[in-house]
C-alpha cells in the first residue's frame, strides 16, 4: 500500500527548521570509523532551497555500515557548497555541466564498496541506506538495486492525486520489466550498485537518446554482473520533489508521455 499522505516522519524534514550543525552532527554517527562501506553520491545545482534536508534524513538513516556522502557542487551559482560543507560533508566541483559527468565524478570520489545514488531535491526514509544495499551484499547476483518514490507536491497538484498516479507509474514499471526493458525502471535519484563493478562498465557514460541512471544498468546486466532488483520495502520509499512533473507540463502532459514512451 502505498502512502496517501507524507507521513510525519518525511514531513518533519520539509516543514521543520534544520540547521547545519545538527546535520553534521547526524553524520559523525553514521560515517563511524574506518574506511566506509557504503558511499552516497549526489549531484547538485542551485539547491541550497533542498540540500541541508536532505542530508538531514540521509544521516538520519539507521545502519551498521559506515556511510561516507559526497556531493558533486555543479557549477551552482548559490549557497549549496557553503551548506554542505557547514554540514561536515564532502563536497567537490565539477565544471562540466551535466548530469553524466557529475555522477560520475562522484563514482571517481567514492571510495565505498557500494554506491548509492541520490539527488539534492529528495528525501529519505531511515532505512533506505540499508534496504537499498542489503540485496547486494547478500547476492552476486544483484549488479544493481532500485527503488519506489513518491512524490511531495511543490506545484499545483495535490498528494491525494499523485497518490493514484503513483500507481500508473507502477503498473507501467510492471509492464517494462515483464514486456520491454527492465533497465529503464532505474532512476538516479534512487539506485544503488558496486563501485567496481561501476567502473569496469565505464560508470554513467551513455550514448545519444539514452538515459545514463537506466543504461549502467543496462550494461552491469549485460556484463554479466546479475540482476536488476526492485526494493519494495514500504521503508525505502524516498520522498521527490514533483517538479519534473512541473518541466514537463503538468502531471496529464507528464501521464500521457509516460504512456506513450511504453505503449508507444
Amino acid at each position: 500500500m502505498r502512502p496517501i499522505a507524507i507521513p510525519a516522519v518525511i514531513a518533519h524534514y520539509i516543514n521543520d527548521t534544520i540547521t547545519p550543525a545538527e546535520v553534521s552532527a547526524a553524520y559523525q554517527q553514521l560515517r563511524k570509523t574506518g574506511e566506509p562501506e557504503i558511499t552516497v553520491s549526489i549531484p547538485a545545482y542551485n539547491e541550497e532551497t533542498t540540500i541541508v534536508q536532505t542530508l538531514a534524513s540521509l544521516c538520519d538513516n539507521i545502519t551498521p555500515r559506515s556511510v561516507e556522502i559526497v556531493v558533486v557542487n555543479n557549477n551552482s551559482k548559490d549557497r549549496t557548497e557553503e551548506l554542505v560543507l557547514a554540514c561536515g560533508v564532502t563536497c567537490i566541483r565539477e565544471t562540466t555541466q551535466g548530469i553524466t559527468v557529475s555522477r560520475n565524478a562522484g563514482l571517481a570520489k567514492a571510495t565505498g564498496k557500494y554506491i548509492l545514488n541520490a539527488d539534492a531535491d529528495t528525501i529519505y526514509p531511515k532505512d533506505w541506506i540499508e534496504e537499498m544495499v542489503k540485496p547486494l551484499a547478500n547476492s552476486d547476483k544483484v549488479a544493481i538495486t532500485y527503488g519506489r518514490f513518491s512524490f511531495i507536491p511543490v506545484g499545483v497538484t495535490g498528494r491525494f492525486t499523485y497518490f493514484f498516479y503513483e500507481y500508473i507509474a507502477d503498473f507501467t514499471r510492471v509492464y517494462n520489466k515483464y514486456f520491454k526493458n527492465e533497465a529503464v525502471n532505474v532512476y538516479g535519484f534512487n539506485s544503488g550498485f558496486r563501485r567496481e563493478q561501476g567502473l569496469q562498465v565505464d560508470g554513467f557514460n551513455h550514448p545519444p537518446g539514452t538515459n545514463e541512471d537506466g543504461y549502467l544498468a543496462l550494461k552491469l546486466k549485460e556484463k554479466g554482473f546479475g540482476r536488476l532488483y526492485r526494493v519494495t520495502s514500504p521503508k525505502a520509499i524516498v520522498w521527490t520533489t514533483d517538479r519534473r512533473i512541473q518541466i514537463d507540463g503538468g502531471l496529464w502532459k507528464a501521464t500521457w508521455k509516460r504512456l506513450k514512451r511504453v505503449f508507444g
